[in-house]
């Protein structure tokens, strides 16, 4: 059964999932470093992990399967997920592929680096706005539908 894998310490598109989960009849597992506070739902289980830096990734890639889902923007978690060939995508709507990740675990390296020797200043993320939540919908929707035909 597909189930969907979410790294849900600082997942903002959390409630998106579980509509969408509902509507296909689908299990989620939350995986973060704390417990939070998430719907009753038979199909729906928080997994709380130590503390320990990784532990969230390290969980998820120990029980996700193939043709799983797993929602993160944490590219090296991505690209482990996408060695055992699980989904990935980012809460944005980005779809991390084989094709991709390559590029984008450089790009991370790179600003990190800039941003450690001051080239350019740190800052996360703009806020969400609602073009990227509906990107996030539509490609876990066809993200889904893909995974159903296939089987």
């Amino acid at each position: 059964m597909l189930n969907i894998f979410i790294d849900a310490d600082a997942c903002p598109v959390k409630d998106e999932v579980y509509r969408v989960a509902k509507r296909y009849a689908l299990n989620v597992t939350l995986v973060a470093n704390m417990w939070m506070r998430i719907p009753r739902e038979e199909w729906l289980e928080l997994v709380v992990v130590d503390d320990q830096p990784d532990a969230a990734d390290d969980w998820i890639v120990e029980h996700v399967d193939k043709q799983d889902i797993v929602i993160a923007d944490d590219i090296p978690l991505a690209d482990r997920c996408l060695k055992k060939e699980a989904m990935v995508i980012a809460p944005r709507g980005r779809m991390f592929t084989s094709d991709s990740i390559g590029d984008a675990l450089a790009t991370r390296d790179l600003m990190a680096h800039l941003r450690e020797t001051g080239v350019i200043a740190g800052g996360g993320p703009p806020p969400m706005a609602k073009k990227d939540r509906s990107l996030f919908l539509q490609r876990l929707d066809e993200t889904i539908q893909g995974i159903r035909r296939k089987k």
